[in-house]
């Protein structure tokens, strides 16, 4: 009896290494990283829809009487507030808090990744990949063609982000923005990093960004209408 509960012992820490094993060198290999990251997104927004359902269904009367494809849009809200606030903090935290992209370090600017940077734009990825996939199948409930658009040309810069690790800096500015300023700002005093990129990631470093701002500026100045309005109507 000694020998099988030794044996069985044994066995348990010998599976338990091959999964510590697993994790440490697929998963979370500089290899990897990136692929894990986008399922970890595609799955963050699976179970933030559930849980914005779940939620919503509990606690808020009016969602009951709202029609399938209302409930789709306000779910759908749901994951994008959490991506905004994630990619948003990450984005903060990468470009101004860490020394990732710090001038103090050796090397240009524009070739600089790290784990923790392929990993959010990873899960950045994932989410639109979602909620790209959302949009054509509800099509047009979710978004025209102009979310088709801002989502098809994220998709494509983190792709090219993650895979060439040139630009990532810029890649953490753009759609946030407050950071649109700082963005050519920075690509204005180091143009020499970035005339050492590739000719394609200099067409994206330049054209999505302005693109996205235009795209940006538009939803923002409808938003304060909207809000105008409805501040004129409750005076």
């Amino acid at each position: 009896m000694m020998d099988l509960s030794t044996t069985s012992v044994i066995a348990a820490k010998a599976y338990k290494y091959k999964a510590e094993s697993l994790v440490k060198d697929y998963l979370f290999s500089d290899y990897y990283v990136s692929y894990t990251a986008v399922l970890g997104g595609i799955l963050m927004c699976k179970m933030v829809y559930n849980i914005t359902h779940l939620i919503s269904s509990l606690y808020c009367k009016s969602y009951s009487s709202l029609t399938k494809f209302q409930k789709l849009e306000w779910n759908n809200r749901g994951m994008s507030t959490i991506h905004e606030i994630f990619i948003t903090l990450m984005s903060v935290y990468l470009v101004f808090f860490s020394n990732l992209f710090s001038d103090e370090l050796d090397g240009p600017v524009t070739f600089r990744s790290s784990n923790l940077s392929n990993f959010t734009l990873g899960v950045s990825l994932g989410y639109f990949i979602t909620d790209l996939a959302m949009i054509f199948w509800a099509y047009p409930s979710l978004g025209r063609m102009e979310y088709v658009l801002h989502h098809m040309l994220s998709i494509v810069s983190l792709v090219y982000a993650i895979y060439s690790e040139e630009g990532q800096l810029y890649t953490y500015m753009v759609a946030r923005i407050i950071l649109f300023v700082y963005l050519f700002y920075h690509i204005y005093f180091h143009y020499d990093q970035v005339k050492q990129m590739s000719t394609f990631s200099c067409i994206l470093i330049f054209a999505v960004p302005t693109i996205l701002l235009a795209m940006n500026t538009i939803w923002f100045a409808k938003i304060l209408r909207g809000l105008k309005k409805t501040l004129a109507k409750r005076q």
